[in-house]
């Protein structure tokens, strides 16, 4: 495992790091004392990025967290984002605020859940469209002047907005969605990143796992939801899985650990933090660093699923307007 630096403002962290959301909400019943052994083994392993987010429960997954790094917390990197507003008592509804106050309330609140003194990346969740960028941003950048938090990251956001909010105050990390099947950011974000000195962190690295059947999805799972695990558009993405399993077999390794080491093939400055609850696919997850790639094999997975070929919508109408904003 290699430790690399996040960015240009002196973080230091594992090129592979950890979703901790899956945990706790969106992908079916969690078990959070599994959940937190696959916390403890990915920090045997190197894993030491560990990703959550105070909307996440809503709440819930930080306090796991907090948990899970008792006793660890110096071994590891640990992001935390704010900005998308949930109430426990009706978590369906979405709110969302970069408010100067609500940056410093929501910190205050990760740090008790969290039970830590500082967050090493804290994200703006999601851009709130009634408060400029440059305010958030200045908000949080106060909270590095306290020593509550080391750096800054963004979520979702597009160049343009990146560059305003760098502007204000660095930014050591952009976190959005990238994978085979989710390559919008290889429009202008992934440059930028790189000319900028800003890390560039995909979630949901594997296309949000390997379904075969929409049945078995959990009758809660987000992706029940989601345009690519329904109907025609689940079927032709599934046909595009068998073709890359064609790649897999040939270099020995599985079809998920060729989808991570693609886009970790993208660039050093890229840290993909793929989300489990499971120690046997946090495993085969880390078995990815071991997969690399001829150009001839890149340019064979470019054609079998090239830019913009997985089918359907990565999010329904409600949540792709809040993205790339």
């Amino acid at each position: 495992m290699q430790i690399r630096n996040l960015g240009s403002q002196g973080l230091k962290t594992s090129q592979l790091g950890l979703g901790c959301m899956g945990m706790s909400e969106f992908y079916g019943a969690g078990n959070d004392t599994e959940s937190i052994n696959v916390i403890h083994r990915a920090i045997e392993l190197g894993v030491t990025f560990l990703d959550t987010a105070d909307m996440y429960g809503p709440h819930t997954n930080e306090i796991l967290v907090g948990k899970a790094l008792k006793g660890k917390r110096h071994q590891v990197t640990l992001a935390t984002k704010f900005g998308i507003v949930r109430n426990p008592a009706d978590p369906t509804v979405r709110g969302f605020s970069g408010k100067p106050d609500y940056v410093r309330s929501s910190c205050e609140g990760s740090l008790k859940r969290l039970n830590v003194d500082v967050i090493d990346l804290y994200y703006l969740h999601r851009v709130d469209p009634a408060t400029p960028v440059e305010e958030t941003v200045g908000a949080m950048g106060e909270l590095v002047g306290t020593g509550k938090i080391r750096s800054l990251g963004l979520s979702e956001v597009s160049a343009s907005t990146l560059r305003r909010a760098h502007k204000v105050f660095p930014i050591t990390a952009l976190q959005s969605e990238y994978s085979l099947w989710s390559r919008d950011p290889e429009d202008e974000i992934l440059a930028a990143c790189k000319e900028l000195g800003i890390a560039f962190v995909p979630y949901s690295p594997l296309g949000r796992g390997e379904i075969k059947k929409f049945e078995d999805l959990d009758g809660t799972d987000f992706r029940r939801f989601s345009p690519r695990f329904q109907g025609e558009n689940f079927q032709k993405n599934l046909d595009l899985v068998e073709k890359l399993k064609t790649i897999a077999v040939k270099k020995g390794c599985t079809p998920s650990q060729l989808a991570l080491a693609w886009v970790m093939a993208q660039g050093d400055y890229l840290f993909p933090i793929p989300g489990t609850k499971r120690i046997r696919f946090l495993e085969e997850n880390v078995g990815a660093l071991s997969v690399s790639f001829t150009t001839d094999e890149l340019s064979e997975i470019d054609r079998i699923l090239p830019k913009g070929g997985a089918a359907g919508q990565r999010y329904p109408e409600s949540g792709m307007k809040f993205v790339n904003a």
